[in-house]
């Protein structure tokens, strides 16, 4: 399984950026993929999350500025971001979840077994 995400890069604060990230040789017709992020010196944490069928779950700083969809057929997640903040600026990571189900765990991130390299997104006050 390879996750490959794109889409990063620099924008000035209340802009937006769209991520993308396309799994490759994941088969599951049940799954669960999301978005985690880390800027320097802090935790990873759970940005936003897409079940196969459609359920979602956002952390509360992105709540009304982010949107996570999903194409099934090409197995591609995207993280739409608008009225951007400097707080979003950190390395974004693309998730899959560890092994097809109808169980969805949010932002559960010990629940995702297979992950991207990451993507920069910068944001300039």
């Amino acid at each position: 399984v390879q996750l490959v995400e794109s889409g990063g890069g620099s924008v000035q604060a209340g802009g937006s950026l769209r991520l993308s990230c396309t799994a490759s040789g994941y088969t599951y017709s049940n799954y669960f993929m999301g978005w985690f992020r880390q800027a320097p010196g802090k935790e990873r944490e759970g940005v936003g999350s897409i079940s196969s069928y459609g359920a979602t779950k956002y952390a509360d700083s992105v709540k009304g500025r982010f949107t996570v969809s999903l194409d099934n057929a090409k197995k591609t997640l995207y993280l739409q971001m608008n009225s951007m903040k400097a707080e979003d600026t950190a390395m974004y990571y693309c998730g899959a979840a560890a092994y097809g189900s109808y169980w969805y765990s949010g932002l559960q991130e010990s629940a995702f077994g297979y992950w991207g390299q990451g993507t920069q997104v910068t944001v300039s006050s």
